[in-house]
């Protein structure tokens, strides 16, 4: 069960200082001051009488670990959420009257109410690891991994990330962009308002820098927020070995990059690399991370998800910001994390696709490092849903419907540094909002193929609907 409020919190926020300690760089930020009419606040939207507001946190936590991942879930029931449409945050969030008190008491204008008897309402989800850019189908593979194929079999015999980098080299930007915004609109659809989404399919300097300018131009377009991660060293590349292919992502892709992004051409905020036996190995994967962080990147990169290469260590090594997959981690990789904290950044369906072990998210969250997840949408991973990947997360995981709930949200956008910003229900956040035709939050998890989803807000704006029976 979800932490119930006796006396239920109630949260405002004076809009001013909204504006005032936003420090985000993302361009696709509204900032926006609402407009003071006579002592009124005005162009207010108003989430009225919904059978549960979500909150998921309540007390401005940036990240949930340990037990309380388990059992810190802040639900509102019969609750009210009050959004200022011009700056796109939340002004107020409580019970109804609490809501309504706040109204009365600003003497605020509210433009729109939604009426959400017998709804919920949801923060929307933050997938915190994607690779939505790339062209070419890779459908067959599908056939040969149900055949005994392993992924490094699939990539030996000339598929796998090298296919998808052969076709998306020849893909044009404007291609590239047109597809990519069709898949962002189907993860709004599952309620994903905020996406991280890689580079990789490139692994040299031109396709790489044209797959981040990709990522940008969508997140300027919206209506997702996208966060661009570099990960050059997705594989070593054909004709190269991986010291020569260490080489040029550090000498070459990387400063690129840098002078793309002090352009305004990109925006990229996380160096990656795959940490693996067979592509790079711990200290090469060491060396690329250190010349991002130095570059002034986050690293947020993959590790230990076939054979343990200490990727839990090396986090703790060059201090990270989050650790992807970590099937294959160790006691001692769990203990380094811990301490900064590196976030984890589990994706079962990867292992559900490859019928490999999963991550052990018990152990993880036993040893108090913060849980996010992803859906790991890929040519390998098809999935743009993040209501299905908390699901897989429970069955494959054994994690329980509220830890999934904090990972796909508050620890998913820790993830991204992003917590400040969206991931909870809270005032002074990103009004991104899930609305479940539904009488308890639980229903998005357990209807995992086709959750009811009624309609999703972003920054206050309906940038979804569907009509349901």
């Amino acid at each position: 069960m979800g932490f119930m409020h006796g006396h239920f919190f109630f949260s405002f926020f004076l809009f001013w200082l909204s504006v005032a300690s936003s420090r985000e760089e993302n361009n696709n930020i509204n900032n926006n001051n609402n407009t003071w009419k006579g002592g009124a606040l005005w162009r207010m939207l108003l989430f009225h009488n919904a059978e549960q507001v979500v909150q998921v946190v309540r007390g401005g936590e940036r990240y949930v670990a340990g037990p309380m991942q388990s059992n810190r879930i802040a639900v509102i029931p019969h609750g009210s959420l009050l959004v200022d449409t011009v700056t796109g945050n939340i002004a107020a969030v409580g019970t109804n009257d609490e809501v309504q008190a706040f109204v009365t008491a600003k003497n605020c204008r509210v433009a729109e109410t939604v009426e959400c008897a017998g709804k919920v309402l949801l923060p929307g989800f933050v997938d915190s690891h994607t690779h939505p850019v790339w062209d070419g189908d890779r459908s067959h593979e599908f056939t040969l991994k149900l055949n005994g194929a392993s992924y490094m079999d699939v990539q030996r015999a000339g598929g796998g990330i090298g296919f998808t980098t052969r076709s998306t080299r020849a893909a044009s930007e404007a291609d590239l962009k047109a597809m990519l915004q069709k898949r962002l609109q189907r993860m709004l659809s599952f309620g994903t308002t905020t996406v991280e989404g890689k580079s990789g399919y490139g692994l040299e300097r031109e396709t790489e820098l044209k797959m981040l300018r990709v990522l940008k131009q969508a997140n300027d377009a919206g209506p997702l927020t996208v966060v661009s991660t570099f990960c050059g060293a997705h594989a070593v590349p054909e004709g190269k070995t991986a010291e020569e292919a260490v080489r040029d992502v550090v000498e070459v892709q990387l400063p690129a990059v840098m002078q793309e992004r002090a352009e305004g051409r990109n925006d990229v905020r996380n160096i990656d690399v795959f940490c693996e036996l067979g592509v790079f190995d711990h200290d090469q994967s060491r060396r690329i991370l250190e010349a991002g962080k130095k570059a002034g990147l986050h690293v947020n990169f993959h590790g230990d998800e076939l054979s343990f290469v200490a990727s839990g260590e090396l986090a703790g090594e060059v201090g990270a910001q989050a650790v992807s997959h970590l099937e294959q981690v160790s006691d001692d990789g769990i203990a380094c994390m811990s301490k900064k904290p590196t976030f984890a950044v589990l994706l079962p369906m990867t292992a559900y696709v490859l019928r490999i072990t999963p991550p052990p998210a018990r152990k993880l969250i036993d040893g108090n490092v913060p849980v996010a997840l992803g859906s790991d949408f890929c040519p390998n991973a098809h999935s743009l849903s993040m209501p299905h990947t908390m699901n897989v997360a429970c069955v494959l995981m054994h994690m329980t419907v509220e830890e999934a709930l904090v990972a796909a949200t508050i620890n998913a956008a820790g993830s991204l540094d992003l917590s400040d910003r969206c991931g909870s229900l809270e005032a002074g956040k990103w009004a991104d909002v899930v609305v479940l035709q539904a009488p308890r939050w639980e229903h998005v998890v357990y209807q995992m193929v086709d959750p009811p989803i009624e309609a999703v807000y972003k920054k206050g704006k309906r940038v979804y609907h569907k009509q349901l029976p």
